[in-house]
């Protein structure tokens, strides 16, 4: 049976919030869906009933192997959309999301795995995020917030947490794009902001900005 567009949704939110224990809560859903708890409840009870979570009553919810792959699934045709619409038909980054959100709901998979073929089998979206395999797959990767990054290191950005498209356009328009090398010149000890230098050129960070940006060394 297809899931619907309203259980593709919460399978992504669980995605996006599960824990290093495979574990969420209904409060957490909640917050992230802008959902009431008692909606969210009703329909955890119904994904236990299709063996993606375990729902215990006061107890966080433990995202089943099943689980994991679903929501992996659906966040495989969000990733695959929105490198197809930046790669093949020049869209910005900061301006994939919402085409995304409507395109990932199709349950055509040849659809999704002609994208895939025309890509030429993506490991990353245009955002630095990996793209789940056609089994629910996904690389791990080892990133650090930049704000967690020292004066005199030097680092590579290479995604964003989950952003909206201002805060894209504001790495755009300073030139901050993935894979671009990162000097930490100094850090503010009042407000935490972060003087960077990019291709010979500073700019200032704010802390929220840092917050969003991932990096490796």
């Amino acid at each position: 049976m297809k899931t619907t567009l309203t259980e593709e949704n919460y399978l992504k939110a669980l995605f996006h919030l599960v824990d290093n224990e495979g574990k969420v809560t209904i409060n957490e859903l909640s917050k992230f869906l802008n959902v009431k708890m008692p909606s969210v409840n009703n329909m955890m009870k119904k994904f236990a009933e299709k063996s993606w979570v375990v729902y215990e009553t006061y107890k966080p919810l433990r995202v089943t192997e099943k689980g994991r792959r679903e929501a992996a699934l659906v966040v495989r045709k969000h990733r695959l959309t929105e490198m197809f619409l930046v790669k093949k038909m020049n869209f910005g980054w900061e301006n994939v999301h919402e085409i995304a959100e409507q395109l990932e709901h199709v349950h055509s998979q040849i659809f999704f795995d002609k994208m895939d073929e025309i890509l030429d089998h993506p490991k990353f979206d245009p955002h630095g995020e990996p793209i789940p395999d056609k089994d629910g797959n996904i690389i791990a990767q080892d990133l650090q917030k930049l704000s967690n990054c020292e004066v005199g290191e030097t680092v590579v950005f290479a995604s964003v947490t989950l952003s909206d498209d201002a805060f894209l356009s504001y790495l755009t328009e300073r030139k901050l794009l993935l894979n671009t090398k990162i000097k930490i010149i100094k850090i503010e000890s009042f407000d935490k902001s972060v003087t960077i230098e990019i291709e010979g050129k500073k700019e200032i960070l704010s802390k929220k900005a840092t917050e969003k940006i991932l990096v490796k060394k």
